[in-house]
């Protein structure tokens, strides 16, 4: 359920535990409503937008939220009600509420517990060629479902980074504070750290079991960046002691220059033994969709059989026929949840009575077959 998100005065829709298909023309309103679902997970959500962007351009819903996203979510036979929005604070601020069960929820990764979640925009088609930190959040975004800590962990380490260079370049320089701050760096950014390595490794336990199914090259991931090797070798004290010692070329700098904030994801693409950024943009798609593939059925493994929700914008766009029917087949055998988005209903045929379709036009959702 909606209120006064983006183009969306207010919208409900109720979906099966199968696939979902959104089809209509550009600007319909059918990303709209994945960057909502998204909002359900931890973090910033598919857009990474700003949370005011996300109200409504237009005339809000009297009495309600600046804008609001909730859910029913099923699963193990409990339900959960969860939802989130930008509401005013007594201050006139505007701050994020995040609640769970009709409770407050301290914050946003306490929905990690819940929803796990993966998406793929078109935007990502770039991930291989531009800078490290697209590549660092769309891995740490798959890192989230096999690690729900690690929301906490990374806002942890964020935190305490900003106030200690706000410390470097303003004073006071008290030791002690600073030593505080670096040791939550340490510890935290520890565990991030550690989080990607297992994740990096699951998946490409995942992509070898692949292989080469349904059409989608495997792939070969690799964590890059000094941090990592370090915290492997000496652990959380030695990233603390790196940090200490660094303080005044940091200062100097204006910024952290070293950290698992600056980590890059390396991938290759294994049959052709080549780096992804080296690979066609359709290569470099395939790559995309064989790594969120492996995730989902490495978290559906982890977690008796309950595979991750989706988010597959504009998915079917640059894709054949037959790795179309390839990607769908995989959802399918999965059980996933998958929501797809696309301008042309017709591709999305071999889906008709195997998923939940809808037209959208005017950010309105409309069911297109039964559920036969």
């Amino acid at each position: 359920m909606l209120t006064n998100f983006r183009s969306y005065a207010a919208c409900e829709i109720a979906v099966s535990e199968r696939p979902v298909v959104l089809a209509g023309p550009n600007g319909a309103g059918k990303t709209n409503l994945l960057d909502a679902i998204s909002l359900l997970a931890p973090g910033r959500g598919l857009r990474g937008a700003k949370l005011g962007e996300h109200r409504r351009k237009g005339p809000a819903v009297p009495g309600e939220a600046l804008w609001a996203v909730a859910a029913s979510v099923t699963q193990d036979g409990e339900t959960y009600e969860i939802g989130t929005g930008l509401v005013l604070a007594a201050n006139g601020a505007e701050r994020r509420q995040v609640r769970l069960n009709g409770a407050p929820a301290p914050s946003s990764a306490d929905l990690g517990e819940i929803v796990r979640m993966a998406w793929l925009t078109p935007a990502m088609d770039r991930l291989f060629i531009e800078g490290a930190s697209g590549r660092r959040k769309f891995l740490d975004r798959l890192v989230f479902g096999f690690d729900s800590p690690h929301a906490r962990n990374t806002a942890r380490y964020e935190q305490a980074m900003r106030e200690r260079a706000r410390l470097l370049a303003y004073g006071p320089r008290d030791p002690s504070w600073l030593d505080g701050l670096e040791s939550e760096m340490a510890e935290a950014g520890t565990a991030l750290a550690t989080a990607r390595a297992d994740a990096v490794q699951r998946l490409n336990n995942a992509l070898a079991e692949r292989g080469e199914a349904g059409a989608f090259p495997s792939a070969q991931l690799s964590l890059e960046g000094e941090a990592d090797l370090l915290i492997a070798e000496e652990g959380e004290e030695g990233l603390r002691a790196r940090l200490e010692r660094m303080r005044m070329r940091d200062a100097e700098a204006g910024r952290t220059i070293f950290g698992p904030h600056l980590s890059d994801l390396s991938v290759r693409h294994a049959p052709k033994r080549a780096n992804a950024r080296e690979c066609s943009t359709g290569e470099q798609k395939a790559l995309l969709i064989s790594i969120v593939l492996a995730h989902a059925r490495a978290l559906s493994a982890t977690h008796e059989g309950r595979a991750p929700i989706l988010l597959l914008d504009e998915i079917a766009a640059h894709l054949d026929a037959m790795r179309r029917a390839a990607l769908f087949d995989e959802i399918l055998a999965l059980g996933a949840q998958a929501w797809m988005t696309g301008t042309d209903i017709a591709m999305f045929a071999p889906l008709r009575g195997r998923a939940d379709i809808f037209e959208v036009a005017d950010s309105r959702p409309m069911r297109v077959q039964s559920d036969e």
